[in-house]
């Protein structure tokens, strides 16, 4: 059990083995020991190594004194010889060294440090003249799972301070936990809870209180106090543990006739990560534990009558199924278990209090139909958004909610018509059924004036938008966007609903059109976001002129034709503006920095021309790619990029050099110049930005960039695409690209790079995507090492080099992500690609990778073009779908 040390033994054996080397020196005998010579020297070292071990071994003792204080414990102690396990083994004569004993283990001093007496059927015989109480340097101490007989805890063990661990849990012991157990000031765990099913007689903690017992407890991380019956009201125990015990991790004191209220310095245990409170007495109207990070457990069940009127847990780890007896909270009027991890269904239960005011269960894992509400008749909020609810609506669930203020039903898996009871409720104000699974027409007889805000977004309703929607006359908010709904639709309807500010029918079948009168333009409501996207558009709406509060503005996928209108550059207070995928055709000659506040530019995919405008500064996303701009990138550009982090002006006809300024830009995420006319060199310092800045995606390609790749890429390199193919590079591969361990696509493809396969890169072990095609690469195609490297590659692409030998074996078998069937197509809501990109992006979705060619030398797809496939899959889906909410919600929190 000891430590012990082979220096004495290795130090014999060093100096007889230098013995032999000296004596064969100094009288020129030959060193060549023969095979006979070595077999009868091995057994010689190997019996002398093992003797020193057991010397040594032996020299590692339990001190004389400590081995009579383990004797006098054993004989002092009343046990059952026959179930025993541990005591029983005390035997100075058969092991006269007590290291050898169960349940010990001795310092390398020969000091006993632990005692583990779990279980032994310890009946009596610990008092305070126990010799237990003569080990003080005793660090942990087990004595649980013993029969003590209902006697009380001696005094004594509050002599014992070296403890960090003490264990007594249902060892049978009763009555007032003395105070000399707050001695123990280096304790990290105390456990002294006890199983009230195994009928053992219960421990208190009365006079002295808890908060003399753990005064001193600052070190304490795991309090055990089950069983124990403390009666204190919920100030007092909340307060004694966070001002004593600040770094608990572990509370557990279930069954302790613990009440309320819960005490807010209780929150001040932010290192709380387990907590276990049931079978109490909470009659306090609130429990709080919201906000606690940490803290995880699981709802207990509920006794009958339970005066409890508050259950917050939001923003905890609390997990598991909800208790059918949640029901039994007769006086239970607000439930919020948002953004735990809790599961199962929801209790039948819940819908019989009918005290319920507000419930949010939103964002955990809850599964199910949703229950009857109909005895909940004071609920005037519930939100259940954000989790994985099913099955159908039905009317009789709402139609006895009168007092329903907010419904949130929002992301779960809601399937059948939208019942048109919803919209009969006399005080719903926002109704919010977004990311379901609804379908079919949405019928309804408008009769509720107060309902503000209504989402249907993202479901599969179908058919005109029904007339019933402009009865709801205090509307603020419609989004009705990506479902089914199809036919001509007139804007001019909107002109009825007065309130109206925020606007969203993108992603339907409707043809949209506004009719201009003399008075609609003024008459229609003041609108602050407005998206129209792929709404069949032929002009831009005219009552935008009129228009002074717009700060999103979303018009792209349309059929607009000619200008953009110079009252577009007067919104002042513009946050987001996306005419992007139109046919607009002029020179941008208007400076864009007029819009003071644009976070959000995105033009990309028209036909303007001429010259870069002058860009706003406050911009954080900018995309004018895929249009006829020709000039040079002016020199200042990157002054104007302080804080934005997406910049793109692919796909244009850009020449002259890549600007020193964009060095500048420290924020830039993602910096796309690719398919211009671009030349001279890379500027080094846009290497070097991958290492104290935030850029994660450089895109070159298909320009006419020469020179040499700068080879200053440092440890701390953060690019996760580098795509620099058909340039006209020159010189290797960099060696310390291989720093840039987040790097998953490297196009090098189509350049006049000469170097060998850039095994220099294996460490890299996310890299998905290696193109080197069309270039001056040789020799083998083989690393050397026991592994291949990059273990998630899928993509490899070596034709047209000059490389030669075998295929490696090992990296065929190890590349096991190409041979997954499963093809990375674009979803129908991604913008479709121009002509000349959707071809080649066809031609690589039906590749086979289970193909593989040595003949094409490693052609395993894709080629050139990887770069706008990943490239446009990860960011044009997240800016359609999502950046908008990302930039309204970053501009109300600053």
């Amino acid at each position: 059990m000891g430590l012990f040390s082979l220096e004495p033994t290795i130090h014999f054996i060093t100096s007889l083995f230098n013995s032999l080397l000296y004596e064969s020196f100094f009288l020129q005998i030959p060193i060549r020991i023969s095979l006979h010579s070595w077999l009868f020297f091995i057994p010689i070292c190997s019996l002398f190594l093992n003797f020193g071990i057991f010397v040594v071994s032996q020299s590692q003792t339990c001190l004389s004194d400590q081995r009579d204080l383990l004797i006098g414990l054993k004989k002092s102690l009343i046990f059952n010889r026959t179930l025993s396990t541990k005591l029983l083994h005390w035997n100075e004569t058969q092991f006269p060294d007590c290291y050898l004993w169960k349940g010990i283990n001795c310092s390398k001093e020969g000091r006993v440090v632990d005692l583990d007496l779990f279980n032994e059927s310890i009946t009596g015989g610990l008092d305070n003249s126990s010799p237990l109480f003569s080990l003080h340097y005793l660090q942990t101490l087990n004595l649980s799972y013993n029969k003590m007989n209902s006697s009380q805890i001696p005094s004594q063990f509050g002599n014992l301070t070296n403890l960090f661990y003490l264990n007594l849990s249902s060892s049978g012991f009763a009555g007032q936990i003395p105070s000399e157990v707050s001695n123990l000031k280096r304790l990290v765990t105390l456990d002294l809870s006890a199983s009230f099913l195994l009928g053992y007689s219960m421990l208190e903690i009365k006079k002295p209180n808890l908060a003399t017992l753990v005064k001193n407890f600052g070190e304490l991380k795991e309090l055990y106090l089950d069983g124990v019956k403390i009666s204190a009201p919920g100030n007092e125990w909340c307060q004694a543990l966070s001002s004593s015990a600040p770094n608990l991790r572990v509370l557990s004191m279930s069954n302790c006739d613990l009440s309320g209220p819960f005490d807010s310095s209780l929150q001040k245990l932010q290192s709380l990560s387990i907590i276990r409170l049931d079978f109490n007495l909470f009659n306090a109207p609130t429990i709080d534990l919201s906000s606690n990070e940490l803290l995880q457990g699981s709802l207990p069940e509920f006794l009958p009558n339970g005066s409890l009127q508050s259950l917050l847990l939001s923003g905890t780890k609390f997990l598991g199924a909800l208790p059918d007896s949640i029901g039994n909270l007769a006086m239970l009027s607000r439930i919020d278990l948002s953004n735990c991890s809790f599961n199962g269904s929801i209790p039948n239960s819940i819908g019989n209090l009918t005290q319920l005011v507000y419930l949010d269960m939103s964002i955990n894992n809850i599964t199910g139909p949703i229950p009857s509400f109909s005895m909940a008749k004071n609920l005037t909020e519930i939100n259940l958004s954000h989790n994985d609810l099913t099955g159908k609506i039905h009317s009789l669930i709402w139609k006895d909610l009168l007092k329903l203020v907010n419904l949130d039903l929002g992301y779960n898996s809601f399937k059948g018509n939208i019942p048109d009871s919803l919209f009969s409720l006399p005080s719903l104000q926002l109704l919010l059924l977004s990311n379901n699974q609804f379908s079919g027409r949405l019928e309804f007889n408008a009769s509720s004036t107060l309902l503000n805000f209504l989402d249907l977004s993202s479901n599969n309703l179908e058919r005109p938008i029904p007339t019933s929607v402009f009865q709801l006359k205090g509307l603020k908010l419609l989004s009705l966007s990506s479902n089914n709904f199809s036919g001509p639709f007139q804007l001019n309807n909107f002109q009825q609903l007065r309130n109206l500010s925020n606007l969203d029918l993108s992603y339907n079948s409707l043809s949209i059109e506004y009719i201009e009168t003399n008075s609609s333009s003024s008459s229609f409501p003041q609108i602050t976001t407005l998206r129209l996207a792929s709404c069949n558009l032929k002009t831009f709406p005219y009552f935008l002129t009129n228009q002074s509060k717009l700060t999103f503005l979303d018009l792209s996928q349309n059929q607009i034709h000619g200008e953009i209108p110079n009252w577009i550059w007067k919104f002042y207070d513009l946050i987001s503006l996306n005419l992007s995928y139109n046919h607009l055709m002029m020179t941008l000659e208007v400076a864009l920095f007029n819009l003071s506040s644009i976070s959000a530019l995105d033009l990309h995919s028209n036909q303007l021309e001429g010259k870069l405008p002058d860009l706003p500064p406050s911009a954080t996303y900018l995309d004018f790619s895929m249009n006829n701009f020709n000039s040079a990138i002016p020199a200042s550009v990157g002054e104007s990029l302080s804080v934005a982090y997406f910049f793109s002006l692919s796909s244009n006809k850009f020449h002259g050099g890549i600007p020193q300024s964009l060095c500048n830009a420290i924020y830039l995420q993602v910096l796309d110049l690719s398919n211009n006319t671009l030349d001279g060199m890379i500027p080094q310092c846009l290497i070097e930005m991958s290492e104290t800045f935030e850029l994660g995606v450089l895109d070159v390609r298909r320009n006419k960039l020469s020179g040499t790749i700068s080879d200053t890429f440092s440890g701390n390199c953060g690019l996760q695409t580098l795509n620099l193919n058909k340039n006209l590079l020159e010189g290797t591969v960099p060696r310390s690209l291989g720093n840039c361990k987040s790097l998953e696509v490297f196009d090098i493809g189509n350049n006049y790079i000469k170097d060998t396969l850039p095994c220099h890169l294996r460490s890299i072990s996310r890299l998905r995507v290696l193109v080197l095609q069309s270039n001056k690469f040789y020799g083998s195609i083989h690393c050397e090492g026991s592994n291949a490297p990059w273990p998630m590659l899928q993509i490899l692409d070596l034709a047209s080099n000059h490389f030669t030998g075998p295929l490696p074996r090992k990296s065929l078998s190890t590349w096991k992500a190409m041979t997954n069937n499963e093809d990375t197509k674009c979803e129908s809501a991604e913008p479709s690609l121009p002509p000349s990109e959707d071809i080649h992006l066809k031609s690589r979705l039906s590749i086979n990778w289970n193909y593989l060619s040595a003949e094409l030398g490693f052609v395993f797809g894709f080629g050139m073009v990887i770069g706008p496939l990943i490239f446009w899959k990860r960011w044009r889906i997240l800016y359609y779908k999502h950046v908008d909410d990302i930039f309204f919600r970053i501009y109300l929190h600053t």
